[in-house]
């Protein structure tokens, strides 16, 4: 299923999509305590995802596993307008990449990148076209750490599973994840939410507190 042909609309937020998601589902699709070089861009498209496995010398060998050929692993079918998705495996605190690894993204025209980990080289990402959302900020390689070890398999990040295909959105307050056959349905959804929202800012605007008191008594 492909996206809205306009995308997610400008007044739709994160919390708009999760509440849309809370009414279609129950299961837990948001994430929350991310930054970005760029707070205010946002990240929408289908998952690719990369998932990452503590470093064994003896079992992964660097020929094979490693980021620039898991990362074209992930976008052997196209990579333009997609989000990579790197799961640390509880390795939150550890680099997964940089702005080296991560032209990447940009040369392959992706939407942008969300690691459940951290990421070096802010100022350089920031730079780029492309939204990036991770754990914060790393000085360190992590290769030592960690190693890519699977392409387009279902991952987890922060207790929300996400399967290739399903469609991320991010924005400065955190992300969503949702199925790709109820894209549509989750961002009507969301717009309704976001109306409700607002005309309940209205009445609040146009409510007499004297009548609430006399109401509450």
């Amino acid at each position: 299923m492909s996206a809205p042909s306009a995308g997610i609309p400008d007044e739709i937020t994160t919390a708009d999509l999760v509440d849309a998601m809370g009414r279609i589902h129950r299961h837990r699709c948001h994430i929350l305590d991310l930054v970005s070089p760029v707070p205010g861009r946002r990240l929408f498209g289908p998952a690719v995802t990369i998932s990452y496995f503590p470093t064994c010398n003896a079992r992964l060998d660097a020929g094979t596993y490693n980021f620039a050929d898991l990362f074209y692993q992930a976008v052997a079918d196209g990579g333009e307008g997609k989000v990579l998705v790197l799961a640390s495996n509880g390795y939150q605190d550890t680099s997964l990449a940089g702005g080296t690894k991560l032209a990447r993204v940009e040369k392959m025209r992706l939407a942008g990148v969300l690691a459940d980990g951290r990421l070096r080289d802010f100022d350089e990402l920031g730079r780029h076209d492309f939204a990036t959302y991770c754990r914060g900020e790393a000085t360190r390689w992590g290769g030592d750490v960690v190693t890519p070890y699977q392409a387009n398999v279902p991952v987890v990040v922060s207790q929300v599973g996400i399967h290739p295909g399903d469609f991320v959105f991010a924005d400065a307050s955190g992300a969503v994840v949702i199925p790709a056959s109820q894209l549509d349905d989750v961002v009507e959804e969301a717009m309704r939410v976001n109306a409700e929202d607002r005309a309940s800012i209205d009445n609040i605007a146009n409510e007499s507190p004297l009548g609430g008191e006399r109401d509450r008594r």
